[in-house]
């Protein structure tokens, strides 16, 4: 049967007015023509919905012909699905947007939202602190629309000044809305279309508040305080337009709370969230099952090459491996296997044996591997083919001490690099201790406590019987091989043939770890480490947090590995504090 002809051909030729409904009944009376003259004489008529009616077709008829129907309401045919977003009709401030279904925006599918096509597009009010917190956030939802109340726009106003990230994040939310505000043709009291800007994943409408709300929050509630009159705000839209789901997003734990205690529906941003759960996390080591040398007798091959053993396997296990991951396999009375993937073809893959940094012969500036992750951890920091490598792991799992002999040795021995630099995240654990004096490496001395404490250790057993003056002499000449730079004039710099140490990752926004691994130059290679159990930034979680967004994108990538450091070996006293504490 031939289809009704397509209404965006129609479109530029109608009204907006007219278009919809009567591009509705032409498609019905072209159908139920066409119906009525391959319908046999005996059978008796039926209408039958176009096809455009959401009821047309039901799953489980599909295949086996088109399902009868009621005719279509004049309501529903107002705003059909096939109609294009340049056409839409024109509508009172905040419409019952029942035509722009799709599927759910992301943070609604994270928190169990409902699903695709249930519903009409929901209204989500923006607090301040997710637009300082991701600037896109406001292409971030989809097919649903955006509010953002007067008092925002307001605050954006007091966060523009200063050159912290915050205040950055401010003026480029601010440059958004006014690209947004000055397109062509755009109706502040009707939305602004907020794919006008070439965000074509955000179909909604961008509402600003034109106008006073009234709303009945209770009067122990100041309402002076901003706080209090986003949730104002979200009071009156609900009452205003009951018919559709109105939300409130906000990164402040207790404002979503006082939200919900006043009936009110509260979101955290999720969008910024690499993970949903932390224990998700890419480990970077994978122990095989205990059948599998049974199960892979018949489709393994081994070479060796040089003084590594190379298998070439295939099966279901392949499909769990990625490139530089580790494998290994430990049973009592068998040998084990230590090995890392560096090949996948369809479903076989190439193992390669590593290198035993556990043998006092391969030690790195002194260091042995103590445990089997730290033995994967400086097969990754020794290798020159890998130029990205993550760190995770609890204190005392030997992060700093690893990635420092490592780099000595890669330094001062193999002249592979010409020097350290090292950094990290300025963030305090408890009240900061105000500005500090001296030159750019003395006022990152307090925060480099960490790398004297190690710098210490490897000078010591790196001395030998040397006496005092051997000892100095070694540690001048390591000092004059280590740069201590502040993150925050990394911007526009380039580092070529440098180790780059990342301490505390944990505590970098997903933006700052991309500036920073950016300004790799050639023959660089970059090392970042963090314990996520110990995140002070505020509003980043492990979900969020930069050391995560690294991991999960450098995954699987030929020249990056990671591994998560499982054991302290500090002391016995700081293992047990980890566990009980």
């Amino acid at each position: 049967m031939p289809l009704p002809p397509a209404p965006t051909k129609r479109a530029a030729l109608l009204a907006p007015d007219a278009y919809s409904l009567k591009a509705a009944e032409e498609s019905l009376d072209f159908t139920a023509a066409v119906l009525e003259q391959k319908r046999p004489a005996s059978a008796p008529a039926a209408q039958v919905a176009p096809a455009n009616a959401p009821e047309a077709r039901s799953p489980s008829s599909r295949g086996r012909g088109r399902k009868t129907a009621e005719p279509v309401p004049a309501a529903r045919a107002e705003a059909p699905r096939t109609a294009p977003s340049e056409s839409r009709p024109t509508s009172p401030p905040l419409p019952d947007a029942t035509s722009r279904v799709s599927p759910v925006a992301s943070n609604r599918r994270r928190n169990g939202g409902k699903s695709a096509g249930s519903g009409p597009a929901r209204l989500f009010v923006l607090d301040t602190n997710v637009l300082l917190h991701d600037p896109m956030s406001l292409f971030r939802f989809e097919e649903h629309d955006i509010f953002l109340p007067m008092i925002v726009l307001e605050e954006l106003d007091g966060h523009k000044k200063g050159m912290t990230e915050v205040a950055r994040n401010g003026r480029q939310t601010s440059r958004t809305l006014d690209a947004l505000v000055a397109q062509q043709g755009g109706d502040m009291t009707k939305g602004l279309k907020l794919s006008a800007t070439g965000h074509q994943s955000a179909r909604g409408l961008l509402f600003f508040q034109t106008e006073p709300l009234d709303n009945q929050l209770p009067s122990s509630l100041p309402q002076g305080k901003a706080d209090n009159q986003i949730l104002g705000v979200v009071h009156a839209l609900r009452g205003r337009h009951p018919e559709r789901e109105v939300i409130l997003v906000s990164k402040d734990i207790n404002m979503r709370v006082k939200a919900r205690a006043l009936g009110l529906a509260a979101e955290d941003y999720q969008n910024d969230k690499t993970l949903d759960d932390g224990e998700l996390l890419y480990a970077g080591a994978l122990a095989l099952p205990q059948d599998f040398w049974t199960r892979q007798s018949k489709t393994i091959e081994s070479w060796q090459s040089g003084s590594h053993t190379f298998y070439r396997v295939s099966g279901p296990s392949v499909g769990q491996f990625y490139i530089n991951q580790f494998v290994y396999f430990e049973a009592p009375g068998e040998p084990s296997l230590y090995a890392r993937v560096t090949e996948i073809r369809d479903k076989t893959a190439v193992l390669k044996t590593l290198k035993d940094y556990t043998h006092l012969k391969n030690a790195v500036w002194g260091v042995t591997s103590r445990n089997r992750e730290q033995n994967f951890a400086l097969n990754l920091l020794m290798d020159p083919e890998v130029d990205f490598v993550t760190l995770a792991g609890t204190a005392g799992t030997g992060k700093t001490l690893m990635a420092l002999a490592s780099g000595l040795t890669q330094v001062l021995d193999d002249r592979r690099y010409t020097e350290i630099i090292m950094t990290r995240a300025t963030v305090s654990v408890g009240e900061d201790i105000g500005f500090l004096p001296g030159t750019e490496e003395e006022k990152m001395g307090p925060w480099m406590g960490a790398l004297d404490d190690n710098l210490e250790f490897l000078a010591k057993g790196d001395g030998g019987n040397a006496g005092e003056w051997g000892r100095a002499a070694t540690n001048e000449l390591i000092r004059s091989r280590i740069k201590v730079k502040s993150m925050n004039f990394m911007r526009g710099r380039t580092f070529m043939n440098k180790y780059v140490i990342i301490d505390e990752a944990q505590n970098l926004t997903p933006k700052q770890m991309k500036t920073l691994i950016t300004r790799a130059g050639p023959g660089t290679k970059i090392i970042c480490m963090g314990n996520l159990a110990q995140i002070d930034t505020p509003y980043l979680t492990e979900g969020s947090s930069g050391l995560t967004f690294a991991v999960d994108r450098f995954k699987g990538w030929p020249h990056g590995g990671h591994i998560t450091l499982a054991r302290g070996e500090r002391s016995r006293l700081a293992d047990f504090a980890s566990e009980v504490l």
